[in-house]
């Protein structure tokens, strides 16, 4: 506590390596707050001074915290293919309004091995209008591959590009929806 009798905000990371490269886990109290891609250097850097501002702390790298500890161990165990969805608490906390509420829809109602549509899942939360706006919802998702955004594609069949297609193909590929590819 601090000297007010609040509860700080503390913020624990720490890089994993993944079969899509590194990825940056960040976690409060509440739970799992940040996933990022590609997370070496500059890009590591980027994404822990977003955090620092958006939540009022600098994060600790704390790679053994327990507050990271489940996290780390599912998306480990993710990608070695003997996970296929995650039992985390979330902090909800870097996303508000119709976006969280598309990311909690996403999270609850397309398991492993599947897809849905921009429209489809614009439908679930009651805007069936709203396709384009589930794109910048995906877009903004603090939580990729915890809360899969990789698994909403285009009604055309396309993949979209979310965190970059060769990433969005790989996780797919990984689910089983996608083949392996030959070469």
């Amino acid at each position: 506590m601090d000297s007010d009798g609040q509860y700080e905000q503390r913020v624990v990371w720490a890089v994993v390596g993944t079969g899509i490269g590194p990825l940056l886990l960040a976690a409060t109290r509440d739970g799992l707050v940040n996933v990022v891609f590609h997370a070496t250097g500059a890009a590591r850097d980027r994404a822990l001074e977003r955090l620092a501002a958006r939540l009022g702390t600098e994060p600790v790298e704390a790679p053994a915290s327990p507050l990271l500890a489940e996290a780390v161990r599912q998306v480990e165990a993710y990608f070695a293919g003997r996970r296929r969805d995650f039992d985390l608490p979330l902090d909800w906390s870097l996303i508000s309004g119709f976006n969280r509420e598309v990311l909690r829809a996403l999270a609850a109602g397309v398991p492993f091995g599947s897809v849905v549509g921009y429209g489809d899942l614009a439908g679930r939360v009651g805007q069936p209008g709203a396709a384009q706006a589930v794109g910048t919802a995906m877009g903004a998702n603090p939580l990729p591959v915890v809360v899969p955004c990789h698994r909403v594609v285009g009604s055309d069949g396309g993949i979209g590009g979310f965190g970059g297609v060769e990433t969005k193909r790989r996780l797919l590929t990984l689910e089983g929806v996608l083949p392996e590819p030959l070469f």
